[in-house]
């Protein structure tokens, strides 16, 4: 352990300060397709009961129509988190008919791309810019990618605490530039031990070929429908998932916020030769994207973790960022889980609680181009290999066995997970680090394994066992339909949202096309032409 972790856990450990540790906030964001009861992709509008995907706080959908989004209230405690996650769950169910949400990352058989519908806004300005937004990903990336669904953790620590870092450490910086480095090294941290993330969590080692498209890859076949790897964790966070060429150059460098938003401002008005090739609207005069450069907009830029700042209306992540510094972590590379019903359980939100205040409080160089590539070779070595007997990982310029670097990384983070403990009285995080260790000991504990011993019994068709997976889930939420005041919330802040979305389409409109070049303009920090 560093002299720097130790001295700050020292420090917020002591009286004085102890209360800070408990302020932090905990977020939750839960994709999930929306399938038939045979397991086919739904091809329904999203559901009026759930309220306007536009306008509503909590429910919502990400690329496609029928990829749901279930975004939780920050709550400063992970288990209330996953109560509001629960609760959003079954009201869902209580306004879905017969349609089942599907329980994996990795999408249901998917029909031609033709069929998978793209979200709809209604037809305000924003709600079309978002809309288009999509077409462009469709363009880009191919609908079967804007399928897949994750896990995204928003985690942000007291901002009282970084003031008493700041302070004890003689801290010269603006309480908002320190407080922004650090979320910054907290990601770099982030960066070097995310792997231990994807072999502990990981669930997706197998996918059912209609993903695919005829693309060439290397994966083995399971079954007349379902390909896989035999020791992959996630082949979600592989290089199957959300990549493509303009991408391949992007990785904004994380050892400051200048630099980080120089890289995506860039990213957002360069041009690339590909996409002008397209252009932004097609023969019909109908808009396919909203530019033809590297990235339409910030959030295109696909990320294992951001840094994100609650956005103004009308104001853009870059300039959110810009104004007033970052204001929590938005971890993207969590898999849903398959066995539980909202996708992540409440051990797991224990150890990524610990790992992410380890991450923060860790000293934390800056990263060279030569060592993020190191990094991502790790990550990647884990995501599709994970489990291989034997399978080392790059440290400090070695080979290391992947459970020999992973205890190590477990015997660190402890302080942390202990700290956390006593502010509670109880042991949950010690805990949940206990049961990673097994993991490490045991590849076969890991939910990878798990998912792969499912479909040996499920006449190995991914299909089949996910299917199954989501009819135990619908199971669940049909069993414990919401309370009153719960339906009651609901059903409010669906009215609610379908009334903002009315008054948006009712209100004077400019021209799309001036109301995105507003919007793309809208796009630079000063500092940074």
């Amino acid at each position: 352990m560093s002299s720097q972790l130790t001295r700050r856990l020292a420090l917020l450990a002591s009286e004085p300060h102890r209360a800070v540790l408990r302020g932090g906030l905990r977020g939750i964001e839960r994709e999930t397709l929306r399938v038939q009861p045979n397991g086919e992709l739904a091809h329904t509008p999203h559901p009026i009961g759930w309220g306007s995907a536009l306008t509503h706080p909590e429910i919502t959908t990400d690329y496609a129509e029928t990829l749901a989004e279930f975004i939780t209230p920050a709550e400063s405690d992970i288990a209330t988190t996953l109560e509001k996650l629960d609760g959003i769950h079954r009201f869902a169910y209580s306004k879905l008919s017969d349609e089942l949400l599907w329980s994996q990352s990795m999408p249901c058989h998917l029909p031609a791309e033709e069929d998978i519908e793209i979200a709809w806004y209604g037809k305000s300005n924003l709600g079309m810019l978002k809309h288009v937004y999509r077409r462009g990903l469709a363009l880009r990336y191919g609908k079967a990618m804007q399928c897949i669904a994750g896990i995204h953790y928003n985690y942000s620590l007291d901002e009282r605490l970084w003031r008493i870092l700041a302070d004890a450490e003689g801290s010269t910086k603006s309480p908002v530039a320190y407080q922004s480095e650090a979320y910054l090294a907290t990601i770099r941290n982030f960066r070097r031990h995310s792997w231990l993330l994807m072999y502990l969590f990981g669930a997706s080692p197998a996918l059912n070929s209609s993903f695919l498209r005829g693309r060439p890859h290397k994966l083995d076949t399971l079954s007349a429908d379902t390909l896989y790897l035999p020791y992959a964790t996630s082949l979600r966070m592989s290089d199957l998932g959300y990549q493509n060429d303009a991408q391949s150059g992007l990785s904004p460098h994380e050892n400051s916020l200048d630099s980080y938003v120089a890289t995506l401002t860039r990213a957002v008005n360069q041009p690339y030769e590909p996409y002008q090739k397209i252009g932004t609207k097609n023969a019909a005069g109908e808009w396919q994207q909203l530019s033809t450069n590297v990235i339409q907009i910030e959030n295109e830029y696909y990320s294992t973790i951001r840094p994100k700042r609650v956005i103004r209306t009308g104001e853009r992540p870059i300039q959110a960022l810009c104004n007033r510094g970052v204001q929590y972590i938005e971890v993207r590379c969590m898999d849903v889980d398959p066995f539980s019903p909202v996708g992540i359980g409440e051990q797991a939100g224990r150890f990524l609680d610990a790992f992410l205040l380890f991450c923060a409080l860790e000293d934390s160089p800056t990263i060279t181009e030569h060592c993020g590539e190191i990094l991502a070779r790790n990550f990647a070595r884990t995501v599709k290999e994970g489990r291989k007997p034997g399978l080392t990982l790059t440290r400090d310029g070695n080979e290391v066995p992947l459970p020999v670097w992973g205890h190590d990384l477990l015997a660190r983070i402890r302080p942390a997970a202990e700290l956390l403990d006593s502010l509670r009285g109880d042991t949950v995080h010690v805990d949940a680090l206990a049961q990673q260790a097994a993991k490490l000991d045991d590849p076969d504990r890991t939910p990878s394994a798990a998912v792969l011993r499912e479909l040996d019994a499920n006449g190995r068709s991914f299909a089949a066992f996910g299917l199954q997976q989501s009819e135990r889930h619908a199971a669940y939420f049909r069993a414990h339909p919401p309370t009153a005041e719960e339906a009651a919330y609901f059903e409010r802040l669906a009215q609610q949202s379908l009334a903002e979305q009315a008054q948006l389409e009712a209100a004077p409109q400019a021209h799309f096309d001036d109301y995105v070049a507003a919007y793309r303009n809208s796009n630079l920090c000063h500092d940074h032409p």
